[in-house]
C-alpha cells in the first residue's frame, strides 16, 4: 500500500488517544520538504518510509515524540537539514530520538566488515541505554525496508536478510517484540532459503481447511468448559511461524510430525489464579503430553515474557499447544516494551532508568575489559540469543543463561568473586566437569576456596562474555608479568610455525594496528586473553609479506605458487615463464584484475588490484608495481581457491556440499568444518578450478543447498 500523510491522520484519529496532531503534521512537512524528488528503489516517493515507519510505530501506541522522529529519522543524515534545527522546533526529546538513529547507521569507512558490525552494534546498544525508543524506531525502521526489499538487488536483499536474522531480530526478542521478531525472521529465511521456506509453506498450506476446522473445534471444546469464568475468557487460534518450524525440521533435523506445537490454542484471562485453574481443565479436557509443560508465569523470560504452556492430545489424536495468559501478560507478549505506552506512559514520556534495561548497560560495561572487536561483536551475538536455561541455586534462585552455558557462567552470574574463587561445583549433588553445560532445572552449589583463582582454560569453556569479561580482568589485573610471557611465548611459537621472523620494529607496529601503544602492552593482552592471537595472524602474515616479499609466510608445505602451470598462466611487462607467485592474500584467478609486486629475490608476486595490500602499500614501493596480465588460457593451468561457507548446522550438511562440488567435476584440494558459537556451521573448502568465473558459478551452485546462509570466496588457500 502506499503510505500517506492522509492516512497516518486517520489512523491517529482512530485510535481516539490525545496525540499532539499539530507537532506530527510539522514534522511531516520537514520531512517531506526535505525528501522532496527522492525515490524509493520501488519507485514511489522516499517520504512513503518515514510515514510507514510511524503508522507502525503507531501500532505500538508509541508517543508524539517518537512518531515524530519516525516521519524526520533519516533527514539529518540523507538531507541539509540539521540537528539543531530539529531541537529549536520540536524539542530536545525529538532531536535526540532523530540523533540516537542516525548514529546508529554511522560507521567509519576504514574498517573490517567484522569491525562496521561490531561498531554498529556498540552504537545501537548505547543509544538504547539512553533512551529505549531510538531501538523502538530503529526496528520499525528495518521491518518497513524488509517488507519492501523485494525492490532491491538479490545481493543487498541477502545482506539486509542476514543482518536481520543476526541482530535485529533477537533485539526485538529480547524487547518482548514478538510479532516483529516473527515477522523479520519469515522475510529473512525466504531470502536466505528460499527452497526451504518454501517447502515448509506448502506442508502448512497442504491441509489448511482441515487445520482451521480442527482449531475451530477445540476452541469450542475449551469455551463450553470455561463458560462460567467471569468477564468471559479470550480464545484465539494460531499457527506456528515459518521460521519456527523450519529451525526444528533444518536445523533440528524434526519431521513435520515430530513437531508439537505447530498448531496452538491461547486463552487469555482476567488474574493469575484464572490461569492455572484453566489448566487444571485443559489437562482434564485432552491428555498432556509429559515433560512438555513449562510455567513462564512463576519464571518468566529475560524479556518479562509470562504465560503457561502446556502441550496435549486431543481425540483427533493431534498434538497441539495451550497458551494460557492474563491479560497484562498478553499485551506485554504482543507488544515487550512499548506496551509501556500503551498501558502506562500513554503517548508521552520515555523510559530510561527502569531496571529491565540493565541487560543493556551490562552488555556495554563487559565490552571495556577486550580489545578485540571482533569477539566482542560474537559476545553481543551470544548475550542476544533467544535460547535461555534457567538454573537454581540450592536456596531456589533462579539464575538465566544462554543455552550451552557452564558451571563458570553460573558462578560468576552469581558473583565475580564466587567465579574467581570457584573449585569445583556439583549438580544434584553429584561433581561435575567445569564444561558440562547446563540444562533448565538443574541445582548447582558452586564450592569455592579463598586460595583459588581461575584458569586461563575457562576462557575457552565459558560461554557468556561476562564470564569470560570476568576471567579476563583477573589475569589483567593480577598477573601482568606472568601475561606478558605467555603472551610473547604464544606470539613467538604462532610466528615460528608460520615461518615468520619478525624484528621489534614489525612487533611494534603490529602492537600499534591493535590500538597499543607498545608491544608489552601488546603482548599481555594477547597473555590474559584480550587479543585473540589467531584472529590477527592473518593480518600479521600480510604486513610481513608486504615488507619482505615473497615471504615464507605466505607460502604453505605444498610449494603452491612455484609451479610451472602457474608461471605460464601470467605475463610480466610482456615477458612468459617469468618466476611468479600468486599472493594469498586476495589469491587471484584468471578473469580478475591483477597487478605484480617486484619482490627481493623471489620474482613477481601477483595481487588482484583491489587488494588490501595493493591499496595500503607506501608510497616508497611505487616504483615496485608493474603490470601484469593473464596468457592465453591453456586446458592444463588450474588455480587453488577457497571458499568460506557458513550454514544453518545439519546431518549431511558436508555431504551435500561436497556432492554439489563434485558435480562440477571440480577437484577438491581441502575441506574443514567446525561449528560457530551461534550454532551455525562453517565449512571452508579449497578447490581447483581454471577461472573466476568458474569459482563464481560453482559458489552459486552451493548457494543453492538448503540451509546455507552465505558462501563467499576468500583469499586464503
Amino acid at each position: 500500500m502506499l503510505y500517506t500523510i492522509e492516512y497516518l491522520t486517520e489512523k491517529i484519529k482512530e485510535s481516539e488517544k490525545p496525540y499532539d496532531l499539530d507537532k506530527i503534521t510539522a514534522a511531516y512537512e520537514v520531512a517531506n520538504d526535505a525528501h522532496k524528488g527522492v525515490k524509493r528503489s520501488s519507485g514511489e516517493p522516499y517520504i512513503t518510509h518515514p510515514i510507514a515507519v510511524a503508522c507502525i510505530l503507531l501500532e505500538f501506541y508509541m508517543d508524539t515524540d517518537t512518531l515524530c522522529a519516525a516521519l524526520l529519522h533519516d533527514v539529518v543524515e540523507d538531507t541539509d537539514v540539521t540537528l539543531d534545527s530539529l531541537r529549536k522546533r520540536f524539542g530536545d526529546d525529538v532531536a535526540n530520538l532523530v540523533d540516537g538513529v542516525t548514529k546508529i547507521g554511522q560507521v567509519p569507512l576504514n574498517n573490517t566488515k567484522e569491525e562496521q558490525q561490531a561498531e554498529n552494534t556498540r552504537k545501537i546498544l548505547i543509544a538504547m541505554s539512553k533512551d529505549i525508543r531510538v531501538i523502538i524506531i530503529k526496528l520499525a525502521d528495518r521491518l518497513h525496508n524488509m517488507r519492501t526489499i523485494m525492490y532491491r538487488p538479490p545481493e543487498k536483499q541477502r545482506k539486509k536478510a542476514l543482518e536481520t536474522m543476526n541482530f535485529y531480530a533477537p533485539i526485538a526478542h529480547r524487547l518482548g517484540m514478538s510479532a516483529v521478531k516473527e515477522e523479520m525472521e519469515d522475510i529473512s529465511i525466504k531470502i536466505l532459503d528460499p527452497y526451504g521456506s518454501k517447502m515448509i509453506e506448502d506442508m502448512l498450506n497442504k491441509h489448511k481447511e482441515q487445520r482451521d476446522t480442527f482449531i475451530d473445534v477445540i476452541k469450542n471444546r475449551i469455551r463450553d468448559r470455561i463458560q462460567d469464568i467471569q468477564p468471559p475468557p479470550t480464545i484465539e487460534g494460531r499457527v506456528k511461524s515459518v521460521y519456527s518450524i523450519y529451525k526444528k525440521v533444518y536445523v533440528k533435523g524434526k519431521s513435520f510430525d515430530e513437531i508439537y506445537d505447530i498448531y496452538a490454542v491461547r486463552v487469555i484471562v482476567s488474574t493469575v489464579i484464572e490461569c492455572y485453574n484453566v489448566l487444571g481443565i485443559i489437562h482434564d479436557i485432552f491428555k498432556p503430553i509429559p515433560y512438555r509443560f513449562k510455567d513462564y508465569i512463576a519464571t518468566p523470560k529475560p524479556n518479562r515474557y509470562q504465560s503457561l504452556h502446556t502441550t496435549v492430545i486431543g481425540r483427533e489424536g493431534i498434538p497441539f499447544e495451550v497458551q494460557i495468559r492474563t491479560y497484562e501478560m498478553h499485551n506485554t507478549a504482543q507488544y515487550g516494551i512499548a506496551a509501556h505506552w500503551k498501558y502506562k506512559a500513554g503517548i508521552s514520556g520515555k523510559v530510561s532508568g527502569e531496571k529491565r534495561f540493565d541487560w543493556i548497560r551490562h552488555i556495554i560495561e563487559q565490552q571495556q575489559d577486550t580489545d578485540d572487536i571482533e569477539q566482542i561483536a560474537d559476545a553481543i551475538k551470544v548475550d542476544l540469543s533467544p535460547d535461555d536455561v534457567y538454573v537454581f541455586t540450592p536456596k531456589g534462585d533462579v539464575i538465566t543463561l544462554p543455552a550451552g552455558s557452564t558451571i563458570i557462567d553460573f558462578a560468576y552470574a552469581i558473583h565475580t568473586q564466587v567465579g574467581n574463587r570457584m573449585t569445583g561445583a556439583k549438580v544434584g549433588g553429584k561433581l561435575i566437569r567445569f564444561d558440562y553445560q547446563l540444562h533448565t532445572g538443574d541445582i548447582v552449589e558452586v564450592m569455592t576456596s579463598s586460595s583459588a583463582c581461575p584458569n586461563r582454560n575457562w576462557l575457552e569453556i565459558a560461554k557468556t562474555n561476562e564470564a569470560r569479561s570476568k576471567i579476563r580482568s583477573w589475569f589483567k589485573r593480577e598477573c601482568r608479568d606472568e601475561n606478558i610471557r605467555e603472551g610473547m611465548t604464544a606470539i613467538e611459537n604462532e610466528f615460528r610455525r608460520n615461518k615468520m621472523i619478525p624484528d621489534d620494529e614489525f612487533i611494534q607496529d603490529l602492537a600499534h594496528i591493535q590500538h597499543f601503544d607498545n608491544k608489552e602492552d601488546f603482548y599481555a593482552a594477547i597473555g590474559y586473553g584480550g587479543v585473540i592471537l589467531s584472529k590477527i595472524m592473518q593480518r600479521a602474515k600480510d604486513m610481513y609479506s608486504a615488507r619482505h616479499g615473497a615471504s615464507d609466510a605466505t607460502e604453505d608445505s605444498s610449494g603452491i605458487g612455484y609451479t610451472g602451470r602457474r608461471r605460464s598462466g601470467v605475463i610480466v611487462d610482456g615477458m612468459e615463464n617469468c618466476l611468479v607467485k600468486f599472493a594469498k592474500c586476495c589469491n587471484p584467478l584468471p578473469g580478475d584484475d591483477i597487478i605484480g609486486f617486484i619482490t627481493r629475490g623471489y620474482g613477481v608476486s601477483v595481487h588482484k588490484t583491489d587488494c588490501m595490500n595493493v591499496q595500503s602499500s607506501p608510497p616508497e614501493d611505487k616504483e615496485r608495481w608493474i603490470k601484469v596480465a593473464w596468457a592465453a588460457a591453456n586446458e592444463s593451468d588450474s588455480y587453488n581457491a577457497t571458499i568460506d561457507i557458513i550454514a544453518e548446522d545439519r546431518t549431511a550438511l558436508i555431504a551435500d556440499v561436497t556432492a554439489v562440488i563434485a558435480g562440477n567435476r571440480i577437484p577438491i584440494r581441502h575441506i574443514t568444518a567446525h561449528n560457530l558459537k551461534n550454532g551455525n556451521g562453517n565449512i571452508i573448502v579449497t578447490v581447483e578450478v581454471a577461472s573466476v568465473e568458474q569459482l563464481t558459478n560453482l559458489i552459486a551452485r552451493i548457494c543453492k543447498i538448503s540451509g546455507i546462509i552465505s558462501a563467499e570466496r576468500t583469499g586464503i588457500v
